[in-house]
């Protein structure tokens, strides 16, 4: 049976991890499909700007993706320091980037008065706001999901386009973190997709070339 993912995933640990989501068989992600001849390679724009945008927004880094053709694969680093840092409105700043929010954070975003009872229930949901803003599992939930529904639109059909768990491995220490992040920025060039790592679109090694 497959451990739970707050089991997978331990701060105490490490704060690196190695994430690969991958499309349900016979989805494609990006590419072009060879039964049908249809290119997907627009696709790999959505989900790079996706992924970065986040980054933003979350207090979690990108250390090295590449984005292949039925699957892409993240390094990331769970910034905890920069998640305490943030004040209560920061965080609430930020989820509402995301989604909607309550009336209440929304009221407290504005600066309206709070009475004793609201602020407290404003602060419980902040506080659960912040743990999903550092949380390994809510950043690929929020790449998967807009790029599934795009991508459905597209295809003109609906149902399941990632596979129902993405997977991910910790980077314990300094060699595994850098040996995973070349095997990362490489992977590109063993799927023969491009020469070099420095031509090699939507991947972290180009794009901060």
């Amino acid at each position: 049976m497959p451990k739970a993912r707050k089991y997978q995933i331990a701060l105490e640990a490490t704060p690196y991890y190695h994430c690969v989501s991958r499309c349900v068989c016979r989805a494609f992600l990006c590419g072009t499909d060879s039964a049908t001849g249809q290119c997907f390679e627009h696709r790999r724009q959505w989900l790079e700007d996706r992924i970065l945008a986040l980054a933003q927004i979350f207090a979690i880094d990108v250390a090295a993706f590449a984005i292949m053709s039925n699957h892409y694969h993240l390094v990331l680093h769970i910034n905890k320091i920069k998640s305490l840092s943030w004040t209560d409105w920061e965080v609430c700043e930020r989820w509402h980037q995301l989604f909607k929010g309550t009336a209440l954070t929304q009221k407290f975003l504005r600066g309206d008065a709070l009475d004793k009872v609201e602020q407290d229930a404003v602060s419980t949901k902040l506080s659960q706001w912040r743990e999903h803003l550092s949380s390994i599992s809510w950043f690929i939930r929020l790449v998967n999901e807009p790029i599934a529904r795009q991508a459905n639109s597209e295809d003109s059909c609906t149902g399941k386009f990632w596979e129902a768990r993405f997977k991910s491995q910790a980077l314990c220490d300094e060699k595994a973190l850098a040996a995973c992040m070349a095997y990362v920025d490489l992977n590109p060039i063993r799927a023969k997709m491009a020469e070099r790592p420095e031509t090699s679109d939507h991947t972290s090694v180009y794009w901060s070339s």
